[in-house]
């Protein structure tokens, strides 16, 4: 595992082998989806396709942070072995984990007063959270040191831009985050919201956009204006898709036909259990390094 430990929550929405091959060791989120509990576990414990045939069937999913209780039996091991630990963690903007995290962090420094315990808030979520624990990764295995990545994770981690759009709307409006009227007439006239990560790690809305085809065209217009130097991007882009991987097939041709300097392919990930439950199925998420997050 190198010299220290890099960990993440599974709300980085990568893929199991990915976090195995990269040795990344996660702690999960928790999920209920009518009445029964599961594991955020990457499509372990339910299958991605069952988990958004039920939302979409009208079951009501309820999500739970990591807990102090449970931060302490993820770390513990790590340090008893002699290791420090650098966690990056889902974006407050959205959960209370980094704060439970620092509350285990307090406690575990009494009695491992020897080890280290370095803790970042991504401001981030799904695979775009995923790409900042990715490129953390990158230096861990060139050998810098744990304070090295944990400065350098802090100061770039609103360089991480996030742009969603969503073709269904009943999550939305379910979650109370669109009314029944505007959910209503917005289904009716096929309108997509676009939303993005503000540089608190907020989830924002940004537009309508009328028709999925407009939608695809725009947040890849967003890549054009904010990636770091544009159309000559050289760095990596990630992507996840709530139960719609054709419509993130499209963007990702899109990309790559747009940025021939990419790092790689477009990698593709699902969207796990605890953002999906809030964002329900049909959303397409954009993930790259870009300029800095100021609004």
């Amino acid at each position: 595992m190198g010299q220290f430990v890099l960990s993440c929550c599974s709300t980085a929405d990568m893929k199991k082998e990915y976090f195995e091959r990269r040795n990344i060791p996660y702690v999960c989120f928790h999920v209920t989806l009518d009445g029964k509990e599961y594991m955020d576990d990457l499509g372990q414990s339910i299958p991605f396709e069952d988990f958004y045939k039920k939302i979409q069937d009208g079951a009501l999913a309820n999500t739970a942070q990591v807990n102090v209780e449970e931060y302490i039996e993820f770390f513990e091991p790590f340090l008893k072995e002699g290791m420090d630990i650098l966690h990056i963690s889902l974006s407050s903007g959205i959960s209370g984990t980094f704060n439970s995290a620092n509350i285990a962090k307090d406690e575990l420094m009494e009695k491992y007063p020897d080890r280290k315990i370095l803790l970042v808030d991504s401001l981030g979520a799904s695979s775009g959270y995923g790409l900042l624990v990715d490129l953390a990764a990158d230096l861990r295995d060139q050998g810098k040191t744990i304070d090295d990545v944990y400065q350098w994770t802090v100061s770039n981690r609103l360089n991480i831009h996030h742009w969603f759009f969503s073709t269904d709307l009943t999550s939305y409006i379910r979650g109370g985050r669109i009314s029944k009227t505007s959910g209503f007439i917005g289904t009716m006239l096929g309108i997509c919201p676009l939303l993005n990560m503000d540089n608190e790690g907020h989830l924002i809305p940004r537009a309508k956009i009328r028709t999925k085809k407009r939608a695809i065209k725009e947040i890849v217009k967003k890549m054009e204006e904010h990636a770091k130097g544009g159309k000559e991007y050289s760095g990596k882009c990630f992507l996840s898709n709530s139960a719609c991987y054709e419509d993130a097939r499209q963007v990702a041709d899109l990309i790559e036909a747009s940025f021939p300097k990419l790092n790689g392919k477009v990698v593709i990930n699902s969207v796990g259990t605890v953002i999906g439950a809030h964002t329900g199925p049909g959303t397409v998420a954009l993930f790259f390094e870009g300029d800095e997050r100021t609004v």
